[in-house]
Parts: C-alpha cells; structure tokens; sequence
C-alpha cells in the first residue's frame, strides 16, 4: 500500500468513526419510546443528515478535489420553516466534530454529496449512505455508515461502521476492504485501533450447508422467492435477518455464506451508496458479490448499478450454485 493509498484508509476510518458516533449521539438523546409509538423519524433525519456532514468535512479537507454522490442533499433544510431542523443538525455536527459549526456549513459539506447527477462515468469518486438501514437505527437494531473510493469503475476501498454488529463481545464494529489488501474489521470506538484483524468468509463449500443472511423488511428483498432459492439448494438452517450493509460485513466474516437482494420490481436499479462498501468488504474477505444473473457490479453509471438487476454475495465457494438457482426460481 503507497503513501496515498494509507492517507486514504486513514481518512476513510476516521471519517466513518465520527459519523458513527454521531448516529450513536443522536439516537441516544432523540430516539425515545414516544418516537417510536408516533413512527416519528425526526431522530434518524437529524443523524442522516449530520453523519453525511461530518463525512463530507473530512473528505473535503483531505481530499477536496475528489467528487461524492452520496444520498442526502440539503434542499429540504434550506426551507424557511426548517430552522428547528437545520438547529439539530448543526448542533449534532458541531458535536462530532468537537466545534462549532454553523448552519451553512453544515448544509454546504451535505451537498458536497451531490455530484454523479449528470455524471455517468467519473474516474474517481466516493460514495457514502450516511445511515444504511435508518428501520434499524430507529429500532436501536443494526445500521450502517457506508463509505466507499471507486475508481475507473472499480471499488478500491471501502468502510463499513456498523455500531451495532459485535467483536470480541462489544457492540460496535468496523470492517475496512482494501483493493488488494483483504478486509480487517476493528474495534469502531477504538480511537487507536487502525489495523484490526484480518476477516475470511466461511469455507462452506456444500450449498446445503449454507446459511443466508437477508434484509428484516420483505419490501426490500423478496422473502418469497428467497424461500424457494434455499429449498432449491437444499438449505433448512433460518435465514439471519438484519437490516444494513452490516450482511456484507456478516458475510465476510464467515458468519452466514448468502446475502441476496432479489428484486421487487422489474424496472428497480440499485443506488450505489447502498452497496459498493459491502461489495469490497466481501470480496477482500475471499468472497463474491454479483447481481442475480452473475455479472460484476458496474459503478460507472452515476447515482445507479444501471446495467445490474438484484445482488447475489456469498463466500464465493458456493456462488455459482446460487446464480444457478436464483435464476431458475425467478424464470
């Protein structure tokens, strides 16, 4: 690894601690039962927003030439009757950055998150979802902060915070893929942990044998079809259900051998943000990751996997068994 590929990973760990404990912050001080009896998702709009900031303010001091398409933008905080909004938000970034910080700055490092609109094939650029599974988050259940460097199309480094995800009997968890480099998770709170350990997927070779591991929500992945999958290939273990990038991050450390994401819509592309992290993740650890009918995943099409359909990630010994019966069951 070279000089600018150490500042990267450095910067990318850095950022993705802030913003989780940002998230953690947040939801600690907001989330309530009375929030979740009212379904109100006031808390999990404050840290998406601050945690897209905090990452944001990082990049653009290390590397403020470099583009980021991201999922948030701070249109909706510029409305006039948005102040107590753009209040909390600010309040939560001057937190995590340990300064104050105005509303404008805030809302001007989210929209540096706004570049791949029109751009459909920038040589290097970061993605980031500032809070992946906000169900989970506001649950007190598994999230993510997900933050990924592609470059000519490909994934060269990606960081998943998943506060929530256990090592060593801790809750809280970072798994960083580097191109080349494997994947290690590492301690997420721990402020001078930077290696961590190295991670493998499991050594599953027998489908049968295969756990998944899919998304809580049934709108997100088709649970129906998923059963059909796992009866095809022989699989009678139940599935780990969680929400979150935190499956990619199951899936490398060995702790289930498929994640699937299969479509519920015929015309639906998925965002980028939502899986260029886990996909790095997965494939240092020695696994695979692929849309439904086994063709790479494409990160040259802006905001969109435009020439991909679904995901299929698995510890790769397994994968084409997989591709064989997902593409059987959705005929």
């Amino acid at each position: 690894m070279n000089e600018v590929q150490k500042q990267q990973q450095a910067l990318a760990i850095a950022a993705v601690r802030c913003a989780a404990r940002v998230c953690r912050s947040v939801q600690q001080r907001l989330v309530t039962a009375q929030t979740l009896e009212k379904k109100d998702r006031s808390p999990v709009t404050v840290a998406d927003y601050a945690s897209q900031a905090v990452v944001c303010a990082h990049l653009s001091q290390g590397f403020p030439g470099d583009p980021i398409i991201a999922e948030e933008n701070a249109d909706q905080l510029r409305q006039n009757e948005q102040a107590a909004l753009r209040d909390a938000v600010a309040d939560a970034v001057s937190t995590g950055l340990g300064r104050r910080v105005g509303h404008e700055q805030a809302m001007d490092w989210i929209d540096r998150g706004g570049a791949g609109g029109d751009v459909t094939s920038p040589s290097r650029f970061w993605t980031l979802d500032p809070i992946d599974g906000t169900k989970g988050f506001l649950r007190r259940q598994q999230y993510a902060v997900a933050l990924a460097l592609v470059e000519n199309g490909q994934v060269v480094l990606g960081v998943l915070g998943c506060p929530n995800l256990t090592i060593a009997g801790e809750a809280g968890g970072m798994w960083v893929g580097a191109r080349g480099q494997g994947t290690h998770v590492l301690r997420l709170w721990d402020e001078d942990e930077h290696q961590g350990q190295k991670v493998c997927v499991s050594p599953v070779t027998d489908p049968a044998q295969a756990r998944f591991c899919e998304s809580v929500e049934s709108a997100h992945s088709s649970h129906g079809d998923a059963d059909k999958i796992a009866h095809k290939l022989g699989i009678t273990t139940p599935p780990v259900r969680m929400d979150s990038q935190a499956k990619y991050a199951t899936v490398a450390r060995g702790e289930a051998s498929i994640y699937l994401r299969l479509p519920t819509q015929a015309d639906y592309r998925e965002k980028i943000w939502d899986h260029a992290a886990g996909e790095i993740v997965v494939t240092e650890a020695g696994g695979r990751v692929t849309d439904i009918s086994g063709q790479p995943l494409r990160f040259t099409h802006g905001r969109i996997l435009q020439v991909n359909r679904g995901i299929i990630a698995t510890n790769g010994s397994v994968h084409d068994a997989v591709v064989g019966a997902v593409q059987h069951v959705l005929a």
